[in-house]
């Protein structure tokens, strides 16, 4: 059984190596995934090993699990420093309240949030002294900021200090002076390193960044004391490392908040109308059928559609396209829009928990909990690496300048170029930058395809997409609206009587005639299974269907010459005429199909249940490749299996029918607006819009995404050896 929950606490992404490697360990645990950047822990276990788990990320540093559905949270401004957080956190405790003090993220976690436990932690809050409470959405536009502003400070603090020892020790100030500068600058910026390699040698977790970090910095200033040469260069080190840390916080804080703009897609309220009365209720309260109303500037709480008004929405955040949308009565409209103008009152469609902007949600927030072989490579690599390159050091540092001393005769000064060479070597080492680099490349992908209404619901998607070269669409909803339209009536009065009739069937046909003006009066209608209709007329008998019908009755007729849907009328044995409906072609489904052939992709194909002369006219007016027709959902299968020996398929579709293509697919692709609960569960990549140019958009983030991963890996392994190398090479001193 999957299990998903949330964590705070949790600092660098190798720490989220390490936290999963630890779980791994407990017996029961059958798969685990620390996601750093979405603070989430997703592993695979029965309910009695869950709490082990979570028991084991509690006791894991400053780690916290945030139980679901139970706590609450506080932004605050004011507070200054990590320990002031700790203060904060043991005044919450001894005043009862369960709570975790995030200090990076400026906010309070309370276990118990009900409106006692709330109220006191306020009161606490009030009397700590330089504290106020924040607005959630104006907090959400300063986070990333406040959350590194004390990292700032320090790295200012120490860069002062270092440049006043360098300054005083170039006009021979006093050599005391000089190094308490020095630890000044030193201890600014390294401390929190320091702290981390003593809980982390507590718990007995040696071979991590922090320890690299620590044994080479204190060893570059043992070595300026021992030669004379001062700090300047420990000091140096340590402030080039908390320099790189906070650009890496800024990074990965902008890449989280491009994220967490997807978040106001929702709406807090929604004005319900009640009888005469209009009432603000809970969007996720909201069932199907009730009346509301949408004012200018509000979005749009719930799926719904237009009852009365008119307007335009703002639907940028949803497809990533500027441009306003027009609705009027009759539209469908999808949360997350803004109504720019007008008020609309909408009819309820879906509840909020099936609507578009809670699918969003829920995919975005779920988006990174799977690895991708690359994520793995880097953590497995990251595991070996760090105690590999310590003892590479050591062996540099008392191996070889003993074999060059006692061998060769070397000078004792042997051993000092040799150790400022093994620092050397753990500086260049860390494994920070390739630690972070693979999961934040796939993380500003997944951001990206968010913003432009591409949902991916996980980082292995994006690396099946950018392989994928063959692309198998279903037709009706896909490629085709998936709703009946009348092209074309050989007479007025057919359309006229075709239109009264069928607008007493249930027949999905029936729905082309929706909105005809007809004033011919039917009565007694009677359907004939997979034939047509028979009413009366005029007092004469109405006959409306295929030609089958007409034949049956003894109408005298020729047949169209048409691939379309064809209803023929006939009224008292005499032929009228007939109507052709057919199903239009998406606009720019043939741009986007042209468009996926850009980005790499050799062979698209249709598979279809539609009957094989339809499924000729609209692949060739798409400029598919090719087409399978009359298919059962096995038949689907089949043709996908055969598809996939061209190389790996991408399958876009809508359908309950096009379920199981989709989980066999490589990537599967679901239309967002119109596809069946079953079709979105299914697939990898859901289409917000049902705009199928977004498909090839996609593919170009993901081949781009997955083109800086491989430059990420390659780059930060070949700077980091070849730099290693000169370490050792390039003499020390000299």
């Amino acid at each position: 059984m999957n299990n998903v929950f949330k964590i705070i606490g949790l600092d660098c992404a190798n720490c989220a190596r390490e936290l999963e490697e630890e779980l791994e360990k407990i017996e029961g645990v059958a798969a685990v995934s620390v996601d750093f950047m979405g603070q989430k822990v997703s592993v695979e276990c029965d309910g009695g090993v869950l709490e082990k788990v979570k028991d084991a990320c509690n006791r894991f540093e400053e780690v916290k699990v945030v139980e679901e559905g139970q706590e609450g949270r506080i932004r605050i401004s004011g507070l200054c420093c990590a320990n002031c957080g700790r203060e904060l956190e043991e005044e919450l405790v001894k005043a009862g309240v369960d709570a975790h003090v995030d200090f990076a993220g400026a906010q309070i976690f309370l276990k118990n949030d009900i409106p006692a436990t709330r109220a006191v932690a306020e009161k606490v809050i009030a009397a700590f002294g330089g504290l106020k409470m924040e607005d959630e959405k104006t907090e959400r536009k300063k986070s990333n900021l406040r959350e590194h502003l004390f990292d700032v400070v320090s790295v200012c603090v120490s860069a002062v200090f270092l440049g006043a020892a360098v300054a005083l020790g170039s006009i021979g100030a006093h050599l005391y002076l000089i190094y308490a500068l020095y630890a000044v600058a030193y201890l600014a910026s390294g401390w929190k390193v320091l702290k981390a390699t003593g809980v982390n040698f507590i718990k007995g977790k040696i071979f991590d960044e922090n320890f690299l970090m620590t044994v080479a910095s204190v060893g570059a200033v043992a070595l300026g004391i021992i030669t004379g040469d001062g700090f300047f260069e420990g000091v140096a080190v340590m402030l080039l490392y908390s320099l790189g840390e906070l650009l890496q916080g800024l990074a990965v804080g902008a890449s989280r908040n491009s994220i967490a703009e997807l978040m106001n897609l929702k709406s807090d309220t929604a004005t319900k109308r009640i009888g005469d009365d209009l009432v603000s209720v809970n969007p996720e309260t909201l069932e199907i059928g009730d009346t509301i109303l949408v004012k200018a500037g509000e979005k749009v709480p719930v799926d719904c559609i237009v009852l009365s008004g008119a307007g335009a929405l703002d639907i940028k955040s949803l497809t990533g396209e500027p441009a306003p949308r027009d609705v009027k009565e009759n539209d469908e409209i999808m949360s997350g829009s803004i109504n720019l103008s007008g008020v609309l009152e909408c009819k309820v469609l879906r509840e909020y928990k099936n609507s578009a902007v809670a699918k969003i949600l829920e995919l975005v927030e779920n988006s990174t909990a799977k690895k991708t072989k690359s994520e793995k490579f880097i953590t497995s690599f990251a595991r070996y690496y760090t105690p590999i390159v310590c003892f590479a050091a050591l062996i540099a540092a008392a191996v070889v300048p003993s074999v060059l001393y006692f061998a060769f005769d070397f000078s004792q000064e042997v051993f000092l170029e040799w150790i400022h060479k093994a620092l050397n070597f753990l500086v260049v080492s860390c494994p920070c930058a390739l630690v972070i680099s693979v999961p934040l490349s796939y993380f500003c992908g997944i951001g990206r395809c968010a913003r432009s209404g591409i949902l991916v619901k996980g980082s292995t998607c994006l690396d099946e997409l950018s392989a994928c070269t063959v692309a198998a669409f279903d037709k009706t909803g896909t490629l085709t609206e998936g709703k009946f339209a009348i092209n074309y009536s050989s007479s007025k009065k057919a359309l006229s009587l075709a239109a009264a009739a069928e607008k007493m069937s249930a027949h999905p046909i029936a729905a082309a005639f929706v909105g005809v003006e007809t004033d011919a009066v039917v009565e007694n209608v009677v359907e004939v299974a997979g034939k047509g209709l028979t009413a009366e007329c005029e007092g004469k008998t109405l006959l409306c269907g295929n030609a089958a019908h007409l034949i049956d009755g003894g109408v005298k007729f020729e047949k169209a010459d048409t691939l379309a849907t064809i209803v023929y009328v006939a009224l008292g044995g005499e032929y009228i005429g007939y109507v052709t409906i057919d199903d239009k072609i998406k606009s720019g489904a043939a741009e986007a199909v042209a468009a996926l052939k850009v980005e790499g992709v050799v062979h698209t194909e249709m598979l279809t249940g539609d009957l094989n002369g339809r499924a000729e006219k609209v692949a060739c007016e798409i400029g598919l490749d090719g087409y399978s027709a009359e298919l059962l959902p096995g038949d689907k299968l089949d043709r996908a299996t055969a598809l996939k020996e061209k190389g790996k398929l991408i399958y876009v579709g809508d359908g309950i029918n096009d379920a199981p293509v989709m989980t066999y697919a490589d990537c599967s692709v679901s239309m967002g607006k119109v596809g069946s609960a079953a079709a979105i569960e299914a697939s990898d990549i859901v289409l917000v819009s049902d705009n199928l140019s977004l498909l090839a958009k996609a593919k170009k983030i993901s081949k781009k995404t997955r083109s800086r991963v491989k430059e990420n890996i390659f780059g930060s392994l070949l700077v980091k050896l070849a730099i290693m190398a000169c370490s050792i090479v390039i003499p020390a001193f000299p």
